[in-house]
Order: structure tokens, then sequence, then C-alpha cells
């Protein structure tokens, strides 16, 4: 087996999301259903761009996990590490729209998530190893044995380039802030991305300027610091020198799954060893792109969408909303 380009480690579920815009779940009378999961979609976005990518991560032993291995697959992303858990369901997250900028999520991971159930002893350090990038996030630090399988994975990696540690903190998966920020600190050191919101750098880091989180996060030994600031863009620190590099102007129809489309983006970028303010361009317009339609993994642009947008090219944007990948 040739190396996967993109590796992914966490979360994988079913996305139903409403066909009916603006109104809440108690008015919603349809739903499409969709791969989700952040790991997941970064990786199915990393293949829209041609990328050998594969997931580590677990689902019921039910018809809703038997649809998320077609839907990797269909998307051309390698399951062979996706593996069933009997007794616990696969997740299932709805969510409500109302643009621009709320879109509340609802979690049914209960009683316990299957990508929470996996197990050091299970990894193929090998892949993980050989990887060209290799992303985790901190959603993965919240339980064990999933906690110990992502420490032991970075471990395994030994701080090869490009690791990346996804700050993907959610503070319904967790017991408080102060107990994210412990285990995200042991899995700092050995990664060398760190990508996040202001909120999640908080969380990681105990800063919320922009600049002094980037820094904060470099004193952890990562390389390259990227800080989403919503509708100020993202920051971009490589330890020496910072981009910022503004949002992208579309009419957002659905904000969740832009940090996803974000990452895949950044994968891409990364392995093309493109510089970072091209990366960071890159990245927000893919980010922009799927702000601008209903669903996630269904929404991932290809290279040619994104470099449509970032020529001008407003078809299926054209709106004054900014949007990146925050």
């Amino acid at each position: 087996m040739s190396a996967f380009e993109v590796l992914t480690m966490g979360r994988i579920g079913v996305d139903l999301y409403p066909q009916q815009v603006g109104v809440g779940l108690d008015e919603v009378e349809s739903f499409g259903k969709y791969l989700g999961g952040s790991a997941s979609n970064v990786a199915v976005a990393a293949a829209r761009y041609g990328r050998r990518t594969a997931v580590i991560t677990r689902t019921g032993e039910d018809p809703f996990g038997t649809f998320l291995h077609a839907a990797l697959r269909g998307y051309g992303v390698d399951d062979r590490f996706v593996t069933p858990v009997k007794g616990l369901p696969t997740p299932v997250t709805f969510c409500e729209i109302f643009p621009p900028d709320d879109f509340p999520l609802y979690f049914y991971r209960l009683p316990k998530a299957p990508d929470l159930e996996i197990h050091r002893e299970e990894l193929d350090t090998d892949a993980i190893r050989e990887a060209g990038v290799f992303w985790v996030t901190v959603t993965g630090l919240s339980e064990e044995p999933s906690r110990t399988a992502t420490l032991a994975a970075l471990e395994a990696r030994a701080g090869t380039d490009i690791t990346v540690l996804d700050l993907d903190y959610r503070p319904m998966f967790w017991p408080s802030r102060e107990e994210a920020r412990r285990w995200v600190q042991q899995a700092l050191p050995h990664v060398t991305v760190a990508v996040g919101n202001l909120d999640e750098c908080e969380t990681a880091v105990g800063e919320r300027e922009p600049l002094a989180a980037a820094q904060a996060l470099h004193g952890f030994g990562v390389k390259l610091a990227v800080v989403k600031q919503g509708p100020k863009g993202v920051l971009a620190h490589d330890g020496t020198t910072a981009v910022e590099v503004p949002p992208v102007p579309v009419t957002v129809m659905n904000g969740l799954g832009a940090g996803d489309a974000f990452g895949g983006a950044l994968c891409h970028g990364l392995l093309a060893g493109w510089d970072i303010e091209r990366v960071m361009r890159f990245a927000n317009a893919a980010g922009a792109i799927v702000a601008s339609r209903l669903a996630c993994s269904d929404a991932m642009p290809t290279a040619a969408e994104v470099d449509g947008l970032l020529a001008g090219d407003s078809q299926g944007t054209g709106g004054p909303r900014e949007a990146t990948g925050a």
C-alpha cells in the first residue's frame, strides 16, 4: 500500500439537515441525510482535490453505519480503518438553519459515540507514520479509550511534518473548559500544525488575542499556528512571519462544514508546498464555498471551483456576507 496523503482520526456520524430553512426543528417537515463528523469531512474535502485519503473512526453496527461506509467510498475515502462497535448506535446530528450566522447543532451521541471507542491496540501505526498529513481533533481527547489512542497515534507520528491538531472544542463533549485545556496541552507538543478559532485557542492555551494565541501555540512546539478570526479572516503564523488573509464574500446558506472544508484545503495546500499566504487564501475560499451551500460532505468543492472563486467567479456565491472556514 502506498502511503495515504491525508489520514484523519476522529468523529463520524450522520448529519440530518432540514430542507426547510429559517424554522426550528419542531417545524421542519423533511431532512436530507449526509455523512458528517469533522475528521471524516476533512478526509472527504481532501479527496475532492485528488488526494489519497482515509479516516480512522468507528460506527455503530447498524444501517446508518452501513450508509457511512458507502458514503466514504463514494467520496473516494478509504474506509479500511472504519470498524463497527456492537451495542452503540451510529451518532446522528441535527441542525437548524437560520442564515446568515445561526446554525444550532443537536448531537445524539448517547450512551456513547462509537468514534470514542477507538483503542490503541487497533491502530495501524505504520499507516499513521507514513501518511503525508495526519489530522486529529480535540474531540478524540475527551474520553477513553479514544484519548489514549489519539495520544499514542501522535507519539507514533513522532513530530513528523505535517501533523495537525484541529482544536475543535465542543463544550457538550467535556466536563469543563479546564479539563479540555489539560488534554489539549498534552497533545500539542506532538503536532506541527494547530488550527482553531478564537474560542478554541482560548480553550487550548488561555489566549484569545490572535497573535498572542499563535505565540502561545508556538510555545508548545507548534510550527504553524492557524487562528480563525471570523469576520476578520484568518491569521497564520509560522514562528517568524504572520500572514493575515481576509474573508471571502458569499451569501451564507449554512456555515456548518466550512471549517472542515478549510481543513481539507489546508492539507492540500501544505502537501503541495505552497507558501502560507496562498494556502490560507485557498482554504478560506473553500470554506466560503461550503458556507454558501446546504450540506457539509456533499458541498466540498473541487480545486477548479476554489480557483474560480479566487479568480472572481461569483457563480454559486454572489452575495455580500463574508465567510471563512471559521
